[in-house]
């Protein structure tokens, strides 16, 4: 969907209702000596063609440890500007295409203790990291984004994707007794020892099909990581969180066809949870 270019506040002398964001907290100082040690932090920035909104992204990040962009065969410089933005940044090419398969290349790349997904457009503020790393820390497994929580909100949904969202969130909780309030919501983050839960192919070649994707592999991955966390019995924490229009450029992502993704996505996940997977993942991180 094409939307009006933006630049964020710290850029420009623009005047934003900031009434609507919560204060977010700090990420924590370096332990004292004997302390239990800090979680290493990696954030996934999956990014096609993202050139002009990486600098404005990458100014409100956090202090974290790792950061690792994943490209999916971007035409302009976007690899060039990411590199020269942070020298330390971690570059990784994508095996197939689509937003899922760049976050599960992401994934398989990340170091970190808790691993945090934003998105390269603008869309998703980085200075909410601090609050998933501390619902995280509270002993969730997984810290999910909802812009429907109090204090949360979009400035990008429309009328029918809002009313789309709300129908397959209903359906989502009946069928997976869960209370997600945003199922299609990309901004996440989780403690590392649940990627074995999630189950992500991040090896396999592209398919010889129309559009070269394995299941998982476009913007059903937000359901698909909700649904196999629930399934997997893991806890579940939702982070008010409020989605920005992008920055510069168009949306790749289509109400209808990723909407009926989404559908199949949930279709194809119906079945008994695994019982005890909260258990083993405990056991894991241990």
């Amino acid at each position: 969907m094409p939307t009006v270019d933006r630049v964020l506040p710290d850029e420009t002398d623009a005047v934003i209702d900031i009434s609507v964001i919560p204060a977010i907290p700090d990420l924590p100082d370096d332990p004292e000596d004997g302390a239990e040690p800090e979680p290493r932090i990696s954030v996934i920035v999956p990014a096609l063609n993202e050139a002009q909104n990486l600098p404005h992204v990458f100014a409100r990040l956090p202090q974290v440890d790792e950061i690792v962009l994943v490209d999916g065969g971007s035409t302009d410089d976007t690899v060039a500007v990411a590199r020269r933005l942070r020298p330390d940044i971690r570059v990784v090419v994508q095996n197939r295409k689509g937003k899922g398969n760049a976050l599960a290349c992401g994934f398989a790349e990340a170091t970190g203790d808790i691993i945090v997904m934003i998105d390269a457009d603008g869309s998703t503020d980085p200075l909410e990291i601090p609050r998933f790393i501390e619902a995280l820390r509270e002993g969730a497994d997984f810290a999910k984004g909802s812009r429907f929580q109090p204090t949360g909100g979009s400035a990008d949904i429309t009328r029918l994707r809002r009313a789309g969202n709300k129908c397959l969130s209903m359906l989502v909780n009946v069928l997976f007794r869960t209370r997600y309030s945003d199922l299609c919501y990309g901004y996440n983050a989780f403690w590392a020892h649940c990627l074995d839960v999630f189950d992500l192919d991040s090896t396999s070649p592209a398919p010889d099909n129309a559009d070269g994707r394995l299941w998982g592999d476009g913007f059903e991955i937000e359901t698909l990581l909700n649904l196999r966390a629930a399934r997997a019995d893991l806890k579940i924490t939702e982070v008010a969180s409020f989605e920005h229009n992008r920055i510069h450029g168009v949306s790749n992502l289509n109400a209808l066809t990723d909407g009926v993704r989404v559908l199949r996505t949930i279709a194809r996940e119906w079945r008994p949870r695994k019982a005890g997977s909260r258990r083993v993942a405990e056991r894991q991180a241990r």
